[in-house]
Order: C-alpha cells, then sequence, then structure tokens
C-alpha cells in the first residue's frame, strides 16, 4: 500500500481554494518556485501524452498592469451589476463572494506573478484532423473541446494544489477570455492557443485556510443511473 500522509494530503485538497483577499502583494515570488509548481503540474495525465501546453508566466509589472487592465474591463462592470442583484434578493453570502471577486480585479496588478496556462489548440487539431466532427462551442469539435480540458485541467489544479503546498494561493480566474485577442496581443499569444485561464499567484497572509462548505456528498453521488433526478 503506498505510504502517504493521509491527514496532510486531505488537508492540501481540502483548504485549496480560490485565494483573493489574503494574497500578500508585498513578497516577491521566485520564479524557480513557480517553474517548480509548473513541473509538478505537467505531471498530471492529458490526451496522448502529448503536453499540449504552455504556460505564460507574467512578472514584469508593466506587463501585469496592461494584463490585470484587460481583466477589469471585462469583469468589473458585470460583477458589479450581479453584485447589485444579490444585495436586491439579499443574498449576502453571494455578494460577499462578489466583493472578493472585485477586490482581486482592483488589485490584479500587484499580485507578484500572473500564469495563463494555454492549450496548443493548433497541434491537437493537426493530431486529431482525421476524427473532427461538428463543431463545438469553442469552435472545435465537441470531442476536442472536452478533450483539450481534460487534457490541461487537471495540470492546472495540480499546480495550483503545488502552490498550496508551498505556501502560496492563487485563484483561477477566466474573465479575460471575453477579451483574449487583446490578451493574446499584450502576451504575444499565439493565435491558435486557447488561453485557459488566468491564474493570480502569491504567498498567502497566513495558512490557518479551512475547508469551504460543502454539500453532503451523499446528495451528490448518483449510483448506477440517474432516474428521477431533477
Amino acid at each position: 500500500m503506498p505510504q502517504f500522509d493521509l491527514d496532510s494530503i486531505d488537508r492540501l485538497l481540502s483548504t485549496t481554494k480560490a485565494v483573493r483577499r489574503r494574497l500578500d502583494l508585498t513578497r516577491p515570488v521566485p520564479r524557480d518556485v513557480v517553474a517548480d509548481c509548473i513541473r509538478l503540474g505537467c505531471y498530471a495525465p492529458n490526451a496522448s501524452n502529448a503536453q499540449e501546453w504552455f504556460w505564460v508566466v507574467v512578472d514584469d509589472a508593466d506587463q501585469r498592469r496592461k494584463v490585470a487592465q484587460i481583466y477589469r474591463d471585462v469583469l468589473v462592470p458585470r460583477v458589479s451589476q450581479m453584485l447589485d442583484a444579490k444585495l436586491a434578493m439579499g443574498d449576502e453570502a453571494g455578494a460577499r463572494i462578489s466583493r472578493s471577486i472585485l477586490y482581486l480585479a482592483d488589485c490584479m496588478h500587484e499580485v507578484p506573478v500572473l500564469v495563463i496556462p494555454c492549450y496548443d489548440v493548433g497541434s491537437a487539431l493537426h493530431r486529431y484532423k482525421t476524427m473532427i466532427p461538428e463543431p463545438g462551442p469553442l469552435g472545435l469539435s465537441t470531442h476536442m473541446d472536452s478533450g483539450m480540458f481534460a487534457s490541461i485541467i487537471p495540470a492546472v489544479w495540480s499546480f495550483q494544489l503545488a502552490l498550496r503546498s508551498r505556501g502560496l494561493g492563487s485563484a483561477l480566474t477566466t474573465a479575460h477570455q471575453l477579451a483574449h485577442l487583446a490578451m493574446a496581443e499584450v502576451l504575444g499569444i499565439p493565435s491558435s492557443w486557447f488561453q485557459v485561464a488566468l491564474i493570480p499567484v502569491a504567498y498567502t497572509k497566513g495558512d490557518d485556510f479551512a475547508p469551504s462548505p460543502r454539500r453532503p456528498v451523499d446528495e451528490i453521488i448518483i449510483w448506477n443511473r440517474a432516474e428521477g433526478v431533477r
């Protein structure tokens, strides 16, 4: 039987979360730490072990300002509207999350490192060109859409777990995809790469993270057949 410290692993898995307000904006993050976490993330399984990913890491202050502005431009109007709606409904828990998102947007340029994991769609299309059926929501095929995310999201999450184990926090954001062309221009990202996420990375203020509330597992497991589920 594998010799793992299950208590430590369970704590890592249950307390790695989206960190926004507790990112330390003043402490530098060494490049070798980021690179090591990406290295560990890339052990994740992926289609055909093709490893069709690239990780754009932004630590230059001027570049971070440009990236953050693009993110703010697309996110703030939408989340501000959502915040107003949540407040009108009396949804304080939801409003708290929206405020946290807006806080991160406001200080995104101050986060020491921004990571944009990308999937090389062009390479994948070339490999699978004989088995591409109807277009999916991303302009690929429905099979390619799911295959793409299945081939990089595990690596992204492993990267975030590696960060957490080293005292760093992160948050997987995707709003920048609404302005992916502007982001590509600023960062020189080829048009054939899909920008999967924008992940702010920083050391955290403290390490006393607790598991977030979750539904009981018995409420979400369906054994064998989803019949009568609404």
